[in-house]
Protein backbone atom coordinates (compact mmCIF):
# COMPACT_ATOMS: atom_id res chain seq x y z
CA UNK A 1 0.00 0.00 0.00
CA UNK A 2 1.26 3.45 -0.82
CA UNK A 3 1.21 6.37 1.60
CA UNK A 4 -0.88 8.36 -0.90
CA UNK A 5 -3.56 5.61 -0.92
CA UNK A 6 -3.63 5.64 2.87
CA UNK A 7 -3.91 9.44 2.98
CA UNK A 8 -6.71 9.40 0.39
CA UNK A 9 -8.73 6.71 2.23
CA UNK A 10 -8.34 8.42 5.60
CA UNK A 11 -9.30 11.80 4.14
CA UNK A 12 -12.43 10.30 2.53
CA UNK A 13 -13.42 8.66 5.80
CA UNK A 14 -12.99 11.95 7.69
CA UNK A 15 -14.90 13.87 5.02
CA UNK A 16 -17.90 11.52 5.33
CA UNK A 17 -17.85 11.70 9.13
CA UNK A 18 -17.81 15.51 8.91
CA UNK A 19 -20.82 15.40 6.58
CA UNK A 20 -22.82 14.02 9.54
CA UNK A 21 -22.55 17.43 11.17
CA UNK A 22 -24.63 18.95 8.35
CA UNK A 23 -27.36 16.40 9.02
CA UNK A 24 -27.91 16.90 12.74
CA UNK A 25 -31.67 17.33 12.35
CA UNK A 26 -32.29 14.00 10.58
CA UNK A 27 -29.91 12.14 12.93
CA UNK A 28 -31.75 13.60 15.93
CA UNK A 29 -35.11 12.59 14.40
CA UNK A 30 -33.87 9.01 13.97
CA UNK A 31 -32.59 8.98 17.56
CA UNK A 32 -35.91 10.32 18.86
CA UNK A 33 -38.06 7.81 16.98
CA UNK A 34 -35.94 4.89 18.24
CA UNK A 35 -36.02 6.25 21.81
CA UNK A 36 -39.80 6.76 21.75
CA UNK A 37 -40.38 3.30 20.30
CA UNK A 38 -38.37 1.63 23.07
CA UNK A 39 -39.90 3.90 25.72
CA UNK A 40 -43.36 2.78 24.58
CA UNK A 41 -42.43 -0.93 24.65
CA UNK A 42 -42.00 -1.25 20.88
CA UNK A 43 -39.35 -3.34 19.16
CA UNK A 44 -36.62 -2.45 16.68
CA UNK A 45 -35.99 -4.78 13.74
CA UNK A 46 -32.81 -4.34 11.74
CA UNK A 47 -31.49 -5.94 8.55
CA UNK A 48 -28.98 -5.71 5.71
CA UNK A 49 -27.03 -7.87 3.25
CA UNK A 50 -23.38 -8.94 3.40
CA UNK A 51 -21.33 -6.47 5.41
CA UNK A 52 -24.54 -4.61 6.21
CA UNK A 53 -25.98 -7.85 7.65
CA UNK A 54 -22.95 -8.00 9.94
CA UNK A 55 -23.56 -4.36 10.92
CA UNK A 56 -27.23 -5.12 11.61
CA UNK A 57 -26.32 -8.06 13.84
CA UNK A 58 -23.57 -6.04 15.52
CA UNK A 59 -25.93 -3.18 16.40
CA UNK A 60 -28.69 -5.55 17.53
CA UNK A 61 -26.22 -7.28 19.84
CA UNK A 62 -25.09 -3.95 21.31
CA UNK A 63 -28.66 -3.21 22.40
CA UNK A 64 -29.76 -6.74 23.26
CA UNK A 65 -26.69 -7.40 25.40
CA UNK A 66 -24.63 -4.34 26.32
CA UNK A 67 -23.31 -1.24 24.57
CA UNK A 68 -20.89 0.13 27.17
CA UNK A 69 -18.74 -2.18 29.34
CA UNK A 70 -19.54 -0.46 32.64
CA UNK A 71 -23.27 -0.01 32.15
CA UNK A 72 -25.43 -2.97 33.10
CA UNK A 73 -29.11 -2.55 32.25
CA UNK A 74 -32.01 -4.62 31.01
CA UNK A 75 -31.81 -5.79 27.38
CA UNK A 76 -33.49 -3.68 24.71
CA UNK A 77 -35.67 -5.47 22.14
CA UNK A 78 -33.54 -4.88 19.04
CA UNK A 79 -33.66 -7.89 16.73
CA UNK A 80 -31.71 -8.74 13.59
CA UNK A 81 -33.96 -10.13 10.86
CA UNK A 82 -31.14 -12.42 9.71
CA UNK A 83 -32.44 -14.69 12.45
CA UNK A 84 -30.54 -17.93 11.91
CA UNK A 85 -29.26 -20.18 9.15
CA UNK A 86 -32.30 -22.50 9.29
CA UNK A 87 -34.78 -19.65 8.85
CA UNK A 88 -32.67 -17.96 6.15
CA UNK A 89 -32.16 -21.11 4.11
CA UNK A 90 -35.75 -22.35 4.52
CA UNK A 91 -37.15 -19.00 3.45
CA UNK A 92 -34.72 -18.73 0.53
CA UNK A 93 -35.56 -22.24 -0.60
CA UNK A 94 -39.34 -22.10 -0.09
CA UNK A 95 -40.19 -18.48 -0.91
CA UNK A 96 -37.08 -16.99 -2.51
CA UNK A 97 -34.21 -14.87 -1.26
CA UNK A 98 -36.25 -11.69 -1.70
CA UNK A 99 -38.46 -12.72 1.25
CA UNK A 100 -35.76 -13.42 3.87
CA UNK A 101 -36.45 -10.19 5.77
CA UNK A 102 -40.13 -9.61 5.01
CA UNK A 103 -41.19 -13.07 6.18
CA UNK A 104 -39.86 -12.69 9.77
CA UNK A 105 -40.97 -9.04 9.92
CA UNK A 106 -44.49 -10.15 8.97
CA UNK A 107 -44.43 -12.71 11.79
CA UNK A 108 -42.94 -10.51 14.52
CA UNK A 109 -43.65 -6.81 13.94
CA UNK A 110 -46.59 -4.63 14.90
CA UNK A 111 -47.43 -1.00 14.12
CA UNK A 112 -45.65 0.17 17.31
CA UNK A 113 -42.30 -1.14 16.05
CA UNK A 114 -39.52 0.22 13.83
CA UNK A 115 -37.63 -1.32 10.93
CA UNK A 116 -34.04 -0.18 10.27
CA UNK A 117 -32.56 -1.19 6.92
CA UNK A 118 -28.85 -0.87 6.19
CA UNK A 119 -27.96 -0.87 2.50
CA UNK A 120 -25.01 0.60 0.62
CA UNK A 121 -26.98 0.62 -2.66
CA UNK A 122 -30.59 0.90 -1.54
CA UNK A 123 -31.55 -1.46 -4.37
CA UNK A 124 -31.42 -4.96 -2.87
CA UNK A 125 -34.68 -6.72 -3.65
CA UNK A 126 -35.05 -8.16 -0.16
CA UNK A 127 -34.61 -4.66 1.32
CA UNK A 128 -37.25 -3.26 -1.04
CA UNK A 129 -39.62 -6.12 -0.13
CA UNK A 130 -39.25 -5.59 3.62
CA UNK A 131 -39.73 -1.82 3.25
CA UNK A 132 -42.93 -2.36 1.27
CA UNK A 133 -44.21 -4.74 3.94
CA UNK A 134 -43.31 -2.25 6.70
CA UNK A 135 -45.38 0.40 4.91
CA UNK A 136 -48.29 -2.04 4.60
CA UNK A 137 -48.08 -2.94 8.32
CA UNK A 138 -47.64 0.75 9.30
CA UNK A 139 -44.22 0.00 10.79
CA UNK A 140 -42.00 3.10 10.68
CA UNK A 141 -38.91 2.50 8.54
CA UNK A 142 -35.46 4.05 8.89
CA UNK A 143 -32.80 3.67 6.20
CA UNK A 144 -29.04 3.88 6.56
CA UNK A 145 -28.27 4.11 2.85
CA UNK A 146 -25.53 5.08 0.41
CA UNK A 147 -24.92 5.62 -3.30
CA UNK A 148 -27.80 8.10 -3.65
CA UNK A 149 -30.23 5.95 -1.65
CA UNK A 150 -31.49 3.80 -4.52
CA UNK A 151 -35.10 2.61 -4.59
CA UNK A 152 -35.15 2.32 -0.80
CA UNK A 153 -34.88 6.08 -0.38
CA UNK A 154 -38.50 6.72 -1.36
CA UNK A 155 -39.80 3.83 0.77
CA UNK A 156 -38.21 4.89 4.08
CA UNK A 157 -39.98 7.22 6.51
CA UNK A 158 -36.60 8.54 7.69
CA UNK A 159 -33.24 8.02 6.02
CA UNK A 160 -29.62 9.00 6.17
CA UNK A 161 -27.88 8.67 2.80
CA UNK A 162 -24.09 8.62 3.03
CA UNK A 163 -22.86 10.87 0.19
CA UNK A 164 -20.50 8.31 -1.35
CA UNK A 165 -20.38 5.45 -3.87
CA UNK A 166 -17.49 3.70 -2.11
CA UNK A 167 -18.97 0.66 -0.31
CA UNK A 168 -16.27 0.49 2.38
CA UNK A 169 -16.57 4.20 3.24
CA UNK A 170 -20.39 3.93 3.31
CA UNK A 171 -20.25 0.94 5.67
CA UNK A 172 -17.77 2.70 7.96
CA UNK A 173 -20.15 5.66 8.20
CA UNK A 174 -23.17 3.40 8.79
CA UNK A 175 -21.58 1.61 11.75
CA UNK A 176 -20.38 4.92 13.22
CA UNK A 177 -23.86 6.39 12.81
CA UNK A 178 -25.47 3.29 14.34
CA UNK A 179 -23.15 3.38 17.35
CA UNK A 180 -23.69 7.11 17.82
CA UNK A 181 -27.49 6.94 17.64
CA UNK A 182 -27.71 3.85 19.86
CA UNK A 183 -25.41 5.46 22.43
CA UNK A 184 -27.59 8.59 22.51
CA UNK A 185 -30.73 6.45 22.85
CA UNK A 186 -29.21 4.41 25.67
CA UNK A 187 -28.10 7.56 27.52
CA UNK A 188 -31.64 8.97 27.37
CA UNK A 189 -33.28 5.67 28.40
CA UNK A 190 -30.96 5.42 31.42
CA UNK A 191 -31.48 9.08 32.32
CA UNK A 192 -35.24 8.55 32.32
CA UNK A 193 -34.84 5.24 34.20
CA UNK A 194 -36.35 3.14 31.42
CA UNK A 195 -35.10 -0.47 31.06
CA UNK A 196 -32.82 -0.02 34.10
Amino acid sequence: MSLSKLKYSVSQNIKLKKSLLKNFIIINKIKSIIFNTLKNSGKIFICGNGGSAADAQHLAAEFMVRLKPKINRKPYPVISLALDTSTLTACSNDYGYNKIFSRPLDALASKDDILIVISTSGNSKNIIEVLKLAKKKKVISVGFLGNGGGQAKSLCNLKYVVPSKNVARIQETHIFLGHLIFELVEDQLIKEKIYC
